[in-house]
């Protein structure tokens, strides 16, 4: 759930959550105008593979996937020019402050986290579409694959959302990080995408580093092991016993992914 003092946003909830609170309204004599979608119009009914409702909105069943846990987790690009150094020294001078304001709130850290990972693959997308316009040619799949990327990413936030209960500071500070970082990047991206593409891949190594930190803590009791949200189940195509440490495990895979695509 995602309550915010109290309430919970209605972009939490599933479809099958908003019927009831629309059916509620109803026997409250419609004070309240409440619609399924962020539009008002309601999108089409769609079934899983058994024939049961699916219950999301945001994602539909074939964007699901299992992620790939074979994945090798210790990849590492060796900086070996300017602006691999550059990149790699950035993304280490920005780890201290994040490990000094979260300490060891993995929960809020993965929130953060992600808030953060999801900007640049819609930067990156979204100046090659300009590109490709511009240049009437083809993106070669690489618009698709970083706006995939930036989906992902948000997904991984929606999925911690239900498990971590962030103050209102640091929500506060996810406006003051986001504005900042989407700029910044938005700017080394148009003057180098290659330095741009490298501080991702280096950003995508600590969030491996954080995760495994969080599966370290998870295992030893530190962090309560509570059963998966029920949006990682279905968006990871997770067995319904799935816990809170099977769902850091499939999410710190997409992070290697992600870490190998830039």
């Amino acid at each position: 759930k995602f309550p915010v003092m109290g309430v919970r946003w209605r972009s939490s909830l599933t479809l099958g959550e908003k019927e009831q609170v629309n059916n509620k309204n109803s026997e409250d004599g419609g004070n309240k105008e409440v619609v399924a979608s962020y539009w008002g119009i309601k999108g089409e009914e769609v079934k899983k593979e058994d024939g049961t409702p699916w219950k999301w909105n945001c994602f539909r069943p074939w964007e699901t996937y299992q992620a790939d846990l074979t994945i090798d987790l210790k990849k590492h690009h060796v900086p070996s020019t300017f602006l691999d150094k550059l990149a790699y020294w950035t993304v280490k001078s920005l780890r201290f402050p994040t490990d000094v304001f979260f300490q060891r709130r993995y929960g809020c850290r993965a929130m953060m986290l992600e808030t953060v990972a999801a900007v640049p693959g819609m930067v990156g997308g979204m100046l090659l579409h300009c590109k490709s316009l511009r240049r009437f040619e083809h993106s070669g799949g690489w618009i698709k694959t970083l706006l995939d990327e930036a989906e992902n990413e948000r997904m991984h936030l929606m999925t911690f959302m239900e498990v971590s209960q962030p103050r209102w500071y640091e929500r506060a500070l996810v406006f003051t990080v986001q504005g900042v970082f989407f700029n910044a990047y938005f700017l080394a991206y148009l003057a180098s995408p290659k330095l741009a593409h490298r501080v991702v891949g280096y950003l995508e190594e600590e969030a491996i580093h954080s995760y495994t930190e969080f599966l370290k803590e998870l295992d030893k009791g530190t962090i309560e092991n509570v059963p998966a949200p029920a949006i990682a189940i279905d968006y990871w195509r997770l067995p319904a016993d799935s816990t809170l440490r099977d769902v850091v495990m499939v999410v710190r895979a997409d992070e290697a992914h992600h870490r190998d695509v830039n």
